[in-house]
């Protein structure tokens, strides 16, 4: 499962306040707004991705229910304003199981014992990201103990029994002038069972912090901020328990050539003023190894775009690719020969000012300005 955080999609901050996520927002609409991307899917797709991430972000209680439990939070409330469905809660009924479940429910007890989730922040290259790869990366986290096998004590079979302190529950509870106060049974540490004869190595909990490597599967056309959730590999669960998740957050190394707009592959190329004004052509690397042959029309102005249909990124989860596209940046020669010198001011002794017409143009203003 593949998503992007909205927080890294407006390029912000967990902890970052209403005025700069607002600010946030309006700079990257107005970015990839379609008005200034005509007939781009993807400036289309990305505004739309925008738009959605400031609508959850704008909302204290939509984020803050993001905030716990990410895009789940929203699959079944169909973007309706039910205070309970966008916190996590399924009504009131939820909100009570979730307070008194770990005394009421069974299964409360196996989900705290649940291994916690782990975040891993992986940098790619722009050719493994257009391509797709399988990363290998090293974990530190508590695994199952080789030792007991899991079972958090040396003996064959299970050697744990339930905790008489607090009956199995992982809490007990105390009265306080007239309330109730529930906490952790500090003789089983809140899990609900005692170990007889505990495992040397693991000390009872049937799981070590232990380093391993691990092969994960890059899809093609990841992004900065993309996340990938490799479910099970995060840290095992105390004595059997379920293992939580791994999270990769994807960060893209910089590229000596291209920056990315999403699927679009953006290059600054330097060209010469007498390519500028006389045409010619550039040859670009494609990120699939393959040459980029493109030509530059006579008279193109420095700032103009050449684009070429279908070498960017890979698009993800889907089919096709975004486009390349060469930002022509006329260069002024700043070293020149005598020679070189002297065919410019033949040049320039010829000039008419209609080889210019947008200099002409505005210095003609100018002088009227001037009376």
């Amino acid at each position: 499962m593949v998503e992007q955080d909205y927080y890294e999609l407006l390029g912000v901050a967990r902890g970052a306040d209403d005025a700069t996520i607002k600010s946030a927002y309006r700079r990257m609409a107005k970015e990839c707004h379609p008005d200034r991307h005509q007939g781009c899917r993807d400036q289309e797709a990305r505004f739309k991705s925008i738009n959605e991430a400031y609508d959850v972000l704008k909302d204290p209680q939509k984020r803050a229910a993001y905030d716990r439990f990410g895009k789940a939070a929203f699959q079944n409330g169909g973007g309706g304003h039910d205070p309970f469905a966008e916190a996590g809660f399924n009504g009131f009924s939820d909100i009570f199981s979730t307070i008194f479940g770990e005394f009421m429910d069974p299964r409360a007890q196996q989900n705290a014992a649940r291994g916690a989730d782990l975040r891993y922040d992986l940098e790619l290259s722009l050719e493994d990201a257009f391509t797709g790869s399988e990363q290998t990366i090293t974990v530190q986290a508590n695994a199952t103990c080789e030792q007991c096998g899991g079972r958090g004590c040396m003996k064959s079979d299970s050697c744990a029994s339930a905790c008489q302190t607090c009956g199995g529950m992982g809490k007990v509870r105390a009265q306080q002038g007239f309330f109730v106060v529930e906490r952790g049974c500090p003789t089983c540490r809140g899990s609900g069972e005692v170990i007889a004869d505990p495992c040397t190595h693991c000390h009872g909990e049937g799981r070590a912090m232990t380093q391993r490597k691990l092969a994960v599967k890059i899809p093609a056309g990841v992004d900065e901020g993309t996340r990938i959730r490799v479910a099970g590999e995060g840290e095992a669960g105390v004595r059997g328990a379920a293992s939580g998740d791994l999270y990769l957050f994807v960060h893209m190394k910089r590229h000596p050539i291209y920056g990315r707009e999403g699927t679009t592959l953006v290059a600054d190329c330097p060209v010469s003023f007498t390519t500028a004004a006389l045409g010619g052509s550039i040859s670009l690397p494609g990120i699939d190894g393959h040459k980029v042959d493109l030509k530059i029309p006579a008279g193109i102005q420095s700032g103009e775009q050449l684009r070429h249909r279908g070498a960017g990124m890979s698009v993800l989860n889907g089919r096709g690719r975004g486009d390349l596209v060469a930002r022509i940046l006329v260069e002024t020669p700043t070293r020149m020969s005598a020679k070189q010198k002297k065919i410019l001011e033949e040049f320039r002794a010829t000039e008419t000012g209609d080889e210019c017409p947008a200099s002409k143009g505005f210095f003609g203003r100018a002088r009227d300005m001037f009376g």
